[in-house]
């Protein structure tokens, strides 16, 4: 090195003043968070490597350390990759309904007028506000196969075949009706976060599409959906999270899971090894399994909103 060239340290990175604030104000909710999740999450977890049966719970035999065999045994379990194959393709048919649907009525809202605007608006806060097991049992009744009216408005349209046709004996029409049910409940806060986005995108972008002579598709998949791609990427995160691990539909609906077995998702899989053949240890690890699951999907929603915020 010459004499002439000095070597300069790198300087110091400065802190921000109040960078500790935020945590701060985070700090009792994180506590709270801490107290109702890692020690529930710890015990799934022991549970799971060890043999633990109702004669464990009951104290009879003292619970034995098994490693890794209850993970072993539920991935050499054909059954578990049927229900996981299962879930994941119903959680995508949801999630792509919901999405189309919410879009649609989104769209919907800034065509019509005030009074039918609000009408929908209150229409689809009641869907969301109604309970799961409500809603899940009204969507029961309405095709009962004896009482509900559905079969009945099909029959009196000159459709055959559905005089006392039960919608959950198959597995496939169960699953669709579960499915209507899931995007019933779930299309209002696509429909309400997409409406806000669309009414924050300026009207001369949307004027100009029109005037250049674009149709409403073309807007939409032109204009709007790039606009709107922050905000669909959140929603469609979080679609993906919660019809994953949907449970009361599902077990409302069909009874548990369906005819032998064949309407069971993940979440209900694990409540019937846990609780209905007492195998808790098998339970548990489903649990681990979907934890880690929706976790990865929880680290991209994560990452995907500090990128918005950063954009921002």
């Amino acid at each position: 090195m010459s004499s002439g060239t000095k070597k300069h340290a790198r300087p110091a990175p400065v802190r921000k003043k109040g960078a500790w604030t935020p945590w701060v104000y985070l700090a009792p909710a994180l506590v709270v968070l801490a107290g109702l999740l890692v020690y529930p999450i710890y015990q799934l977890g022991l549970i799971s490597f060890l043999e633990y049966t109702q004669a464990q719970v009951s104290g009879g035999v003292p619970a034995t350390f098994q490693g890794f065999a209850n993970y072993a045994h539920l991935f050499g379990d054909s059954q578990f990759w049927d229900v996981t194959l299962a879930t994941v393709v119903f959680a995508a048919a949801c999630v792509l309904s919901t999405l189309a649907v919410g879009c649609t009525l989104a769209v919907l809202l800034t065509r019509v007028r005030a009074v039918p605007r609000l009408a929908l608006m209150l229409a689809a806060l009641g869907a969301w506000a109604t309970p799961g097991i409500t809603g899940s049992t009204v969507w029961v009744f309405l095709f009962d196969p004896d009482f509900g009216p559905v079969n009945k408005i099909l029959v009196w349209l000159g459709l055959s075949g559905f005089e006392d046709y039960s919608w959950t004996y198959d597995r496939y029409s169960a699953f669709a009706l579960v499915l209507f049910e899931v995007v019933w409940c779930s299309f209002p806060f696509v429909m309400v976060t997409v409406y806000a986005g669309i009414k924050a995108i300026p009207s001369e972008v949307l004027e100009a599409a029109a005037l250049d002579g674009a149709s409403n598709w073309r807007i939409w998949r032109g204009v709007m959906a790039p606009m709107l791609r922050p905000i669909l990427v959140v929603v469609t995160i979080q679609s993906i999270i919660w019809d994953f691990k949907v449970f009361t539909q599902i077990f409302v609906m069909t009874d548990g899971g369906g005819i032998a077995g064949q309407n069971l998702t993940l979440n209900v899989y694990a409540y019937q090894k846990a609780f209905a053949s007492s195998q808790y240890s098998l339970g548990s690890a489903i649990g681990v399994v979907m934890l880690l699951m929706l976790l990865g999907v929880t680290l991209v929603y994560l990452r995907l909103l500090r990128r918005q915020g950063e954009e921002l």
